[in-house]
């Protein structure tokens, strides 16, 4: 196995505002642009020879500032959409709502249909020529990510992933 990293995006403007942004764009905030920064910090030895990003702006963004902390090539940086945020259908723009059932709630990517995809982002990371990756991308995917490298961690109500922290999943 890969040694895989996993870093949730700096705080957006509509996180930071408290509201469900799932497949809308939002920029970073300042204080996202400085978290990113000091998660590129914290990476420098980790050997990163590769990053994968979601292709939302607050990811690719937060990928990029880290990249260039850690001297990797930005324009080196894999985009792919596996590793894209949940659809929060209905609930985009509305305000945060942290234990909410959202498996209900219409246009909500299900949690089996993000696990799956998770799924498939695991697989698409071993298929790279590459030994260290790191995942730069949302909450909700990470805890798929999490979940299908490690079944036993749950989907729902396993630990949050804070913004712009290296975690390592494997």
């Amino acid at each position: 196995m890969k040694h895989l990293y996993f870093v949730r995006h700096g705080l957006s403007v509509m996180n930071k505002k408290g509201i469900f942004s799932g497949r809308t764009e939002t920029p970073l905030a300042t204080e996202g642009v400085h978290q990113a920064k000091l998660a590129g910090q914290d990476a420098v030895s980790l050997g990163i020879d590769c990053i994968v990003s979601s292709p939302m702006k607050r990811a690719i963004d937060t990928a990029t500032i880290i990249a260039n902390e850690i001297g990797f090539p930005a324009d080196k940086i894999i985009v792919s959409d596996l590793f894209m945020e949940r659809a929060f259908g209905s609930l985009e723009g509305q305000a945060y709502q942290p234990h909410m059932d959202l498996e209900n709630v219409e246009g909500v990517e299900t949690a089996e249909l993000i696990v799956e995809r998770a799924t498939s982002g695991v697989d698409y990371l071993q298929s790279l020529p590459a030994t260290t990756i790191l995942v730069v991308s949302h909450g909700a995917i990470g805890r798929a990510l999490r979940h299908s490298l490690n079944p036993t961690t749950p989907f729902h109500g396993s630990e949050r992933f804070d913004n712009a922290q290296v975690t390592k999943l494997v």
